[in-house]
């Protein structure tokens, strides 16, 4: 039990640096969002240090993934071939938006991203990066998933994302609802300033053959891209590449794995 317990926490661990991005996360950071003593955590740290999953900055003593980390997590993120099968279809989305693409897969009520695209259009939009992972309230990709959950899902996603809400201004579980809402109609999700001032972006869910998602693809830009009518040749665009990736999925049959993922209990799930 007590070996159990230990790779629990060292996992609760890893995914809170995870969630700290490129900025890394502090000793008493870590350990807050783990549950965990402080000295606990320092501990776990220290061991995940020894075997490269972790690293710590020697000036400011911020944890940050390690690079093996990167490397087992980059063979996972493309065991069942989904980054491969969507690459054609984030290449033509990124040539014909000249935007940031993002591929997100569901991990029972998060969302982690496995591949960026940029555009050429100069000012970029990267809110978020490769091995990034947010709950399904938060980001349009996420809440595109989100929207085709049972409305049990739904809420229990959301009671998870209170805290990452909390950080956004414009932002609130309200919103958030009508997202999920609209995106239930029209079978894509439009934020709006909702996270960063002046980025908006569109995400359209992939569903397994059970037609439950198991991804997203979306795309970001500053607000000024998106208004009404390029927004509507984007959103078609996202749909028909979105399309094309159910497709490869269903005819390799990588989708089982991802259906397993998604159902996994996660983080609070």
């Amino acid at each position: 039990m007590d070996s159990v317990q230990s790779i629990a926490r060292a996992a609760s661990l890893l995914r809170a640096i995870a969630q700290s991005g490129r900025g890394g996360a502090r000793l008493t950071e870590l350990a807050k969002a783990s549950a965990l003593s402080k000295s606990t955590a320092h501990r776990i740290l220290g061991a995940l240090k020894q075997v490269g999953l972790v690293e710590q900055s020697a000036d400011a003593g911020l944890f940050h993934l390690g690079v093996e980390a990167f490397a087992l997590g980059a063979v996972a993120a493309n065991r069942h071939r989904l980054a491969d099968l969507a690459q054609p279809s984030m290449v033509r989305l990124a040539e014909r938006t000249a935007d940031t693409i993002y591929l997100t897969v569901r991990v029972g009520l998060d969302g982690l991203c496995i591949e960026r695209r940029e555009g050429s259009f100069p000012i970029k939009t990267l809110t978020l990066e490769v091995g990034g992972r947010l709950p399904l309230g938060v980001g349009a990709g996420n809440l595109a998933m989100l929207a085709g959950l049972s409305d049990d899902d739904v809420a229990r996603a959301l009671e998870r994302t209170a805290p990452q809400v909390a950080r956004y201004p414009n932002l609130d579980i309200g919103r958030i609802r009508a997202v999920v809402e609209a995106a239930r109609r029209h079978g894509h999700t439009f934020v709006e300033t909702l996270y960063i001032p002046g980025m908006s972006a569109v995400g359209v869910a992939i569903a397994g053959r059970d037609g439950v998602p198991i991804a997203a693809l979306s795309v970001a830009a500053i607000t000024s891209r998106m208004r009404a009518e390029r927004r509507a040749n984007v959103i078609a665009w996202l749909k028909s590449e979105a399309r094309a990736v159910e497709a490869a999925l269903n005819q390799t049959g990588g989708d089982g794995g991802l259906r397993r993922a998604a159902a996994s209990r996660g983080r609070g799930r």
